[in-house]
């Protein structure tokens, strides 16, 4: 799944966390964050809460990949 906004995180936790037959409840409790911050997460909420987001990520088992891209402009080729 591409990640190109928060909202997408959000649902690819959302999906994880159901799959794991996990509640919002049970799930915020095993990663040690808040009912309201997991909520909000899922929700696409933006966060400057990056450390809190990885726990979350590691704690379901989510792996995450980024890759980079040129900054070529359009229409040069190289």
């Amino acid at each position: 799944m591409k990640i190109s906004a928060a909202i997408d995180l959000g649902q690819m936790i959302k999906q994880k966390r159901k799959a794991d037959g996990l509640t919002l409840e049970e799930a915020s409790a095993v990663c040690d964050v808040s009912y309201a911050f997991l909520s909000a997460l899922e929700n696409g909420k933006e966060t400057v809460r990056l450390n809190k987001v990885l726990q979350v990520i590691k704690c379901l088992g989510i792996e995450l990949e980024a890759s980079t891209r040129t900054w070529a402009s359009p229409g040069v080729r190289s």
